[in-house]
């Protein structure tokens, strides 16, 4: 089955990282490491919400960086009432976007979601609109 939906963020809450792990100092890179916290909605064939953990590096004087994210959605899906969870990753040069990875996660599905398996991706339109493009299917 085939979904689309569009998303907007209506939180986004910035994590302190810490200054050292294991009694080590983070490495200064050229692209900072930054951690978050977001609640997206969904509206179309995807409608409801999710919490994501959100993981990311950018250089600020080139735009170029990467991200990792895991989400859990609940909602109804082509008419199915449930949760499960998304994992994410892409990265920029700057200007587009490469390398990228969506997929259900294995086994995350619950309510009328139980057994979704699927693959998608996350695409911003000229004007800025967010959508989430998702192939998946039900056992």
């Amino acid at each position: 089955m085939h979904a689309t939906s569009t998303f907007t963020v209506s939180d986004w809450t910035p994590a302190t990282p810490p200054d050292e792990v294991g009694g080590e100092p983070l490495p200064t890179t050229g692209a900072p490491i930054g951690l978050a916290h977001m609640v997206k909605s969904f509206d179309g064939d995807l409608t409801g919400r999710a919490v994501t953990w959100f993981l990311g590096t950018r250089n600020e004087a080139t735009g170029e960086g990467s991200y990792a994210a895991i989400e859990a959605v609940v909602g109804v899906l082509g008419g199915r009432t449930g949760t499960f969870n998304l994992v994410h990753a892409a990265s920029t040069h700057g200007t587009d976007r490469y390398d990228e990875h969506l997929a259900v996660v294995p086994g995350s599905g619950t309510g009328e979601l139980a057994g979704i398996r699927g693959s998608g991706s996350l695409l911003v339109d000229e004007d800025g609109t967010h959508r989430l493009v998702l192939d998946y299917t039900l056992a």
